[in-house]
């Protein structure tokens, strides 16, 4: 780990459980914090804002701030601006994600034709929607989806993902989305980019072998698992099988875990 200068932390599943914190999580980064160890929250979710993570995450006593966060979103954003600067982009998704495009300059429609079409969660989606989305590729829109998760977790059990929704759209247009989110190398480059470090000098910490450590070893960065979440001592093997890669590391918990990337 003596090459690594910066850190891309996971959330759900790596340093909280839905509302719950995961023990460890609030030590872990208040050391990185006062050994000045650079680090971003990076998250599949487009639903909530940069400030919406941070208060998610101080709520539950982890000390954070809007300028830790890296959103599937802003990723979004990003890669369309670069692409097609103050392009016509109509949404189907929620605040998080309208937020990070209006403020990358692009603009919003559901009117007239537009250059892309972005799709995030949203939990307001219909047929409609899928009418709309159909209509807006076929009349050549690019089809852009910001994270492919299929199943989200919910108080209730499992919920339907971006990737579900996606998955809807692209069975009606026959066009693959470009995937910005994890395991996509996409929002790892954006998040590198943020710390204004390479690849070869970054380590992605997370739990689930087939979006954190898969998008990690895409993107050429080092990578820790935390078994803490998704993978497991038990299904560790089957998990990687599935994801075709292994962790540069594996930390049975955060403790372990704030021991490597503390240098303790």
């Amino acid at each position: 780990m003596e090459q690594v200068k910066g850190l891309l932390i996971d959330l759900d599943g790596t340093l909280y459980h839905g509302k719950n914190m995961i023990d460890g999580a609030d030590a872990l980064i208040r050391q990185l914090r006062e050994q000045k160890i650079p680090y971003l929250f990076v998250t599949n979710n487009s639903s909530r804002t940069p400030e919406q993570v941070a208060e998610h995450l101080i709520g539950m006593g982890i000390p954070a701030s809007p300028e830790d966060v890296c959103t599937s979103s802003l990723a979004a954003a990003s890669y369309i601006a670069h692409e097609s600067p103050g392009a016509k982009v109509a949404i189907l998704g929620e605040e998080g994600l309208r937020q990070a495009l209006i403020e990358s300059g692009l603009t919003i429609t559901d009117s007239e034709q537009p250059q892309y079409v972005v799709q995030g969660i949203d939990r307001s989606f219909c047929y409609a929607s899928l009418a709309n989305a159909l209509r807006w590729i076929q009349g050549g829109a690019a089809f852009v989806l910001t994270n492919p998760d299929l199943l989200l977790p919910s108080d209730t059990g499992l919920t339907p993902g971006a990737g579900s929704l996606g998955a809807a759209i692209e069975a009606a247009s026959g066009v693959k989305p470009v995937v910005i989110g994890k395991p996509s190398s996409i929002l790892m480059k954006y998040a590198t980019d943020r710390l204004g470090l390479s690849p070869s000098e970054t380590a992605v910490v997370g739990d689930n072998m087939r979006t954190d450590i898969a998008a990690g070893v895409n993107a050429g960065c080092r990578t820790v698992l935390v078994l803490t979440g998704i993978t497991t001592k038990d299904n560790m093997e089957a998990q990687m099988e599935a994801a075709g890669c292994r962790p540069s590391y594996i930390c049975q918990d955060l403790y372990e875990a704030a021991k490597l990337l503390c240098n303790e």
